[in-house]
């Protein structure tokens, strides 16, 4: 796993950032407890951090439905592991002159 997904997830996320998740699975179930409690407490937050990370609206319907096979908290956690994973391959294939370019908040 990449440190700068587990970097960024921990900053949006409000994550514990003096723990080291070892593996993807390990950020992953991190994550869906925080979402989960997003849900719960903090819905328009969620939402709101999810369109700012431009996930696909069609994709975060799928995950709150209620026949998705997948629970909505590990559902949309998946879906922010997969953007991140995309937004650092983008970064990573069109490098910019300016070295804090991609690292601005979206």
């Amino acid at each position: 796993m990449d440190q700068r997904i587990s970097d960024l997830v921990v900053q949006q996320f409000s994550l514990d950032p003096q723990k080291q998740f070892i593996n993807e699975e390990d950020l992953l179930q991190a994550l869906t407890e925080q979402v989960h409690f997003m849900i719960d407490n903090r819905l328009e937050l969620l939402l709101s951090l999810l369109y700012r990370m431009d996930i696909s609206e069609s994709k975060i319907n799928q995950m709150l439905s209620p026949a998705s096979p997948i629970d909505a908290d590990r559902g949309l956690a998946i879906l922010i592991l997969e953007r991140q994973k995309q937004r650092l391959l983008t970064k990573k294939t069109y490098q910019s002159g300016d070295p804090d370019f991609w690292s601005r908040d979206l």
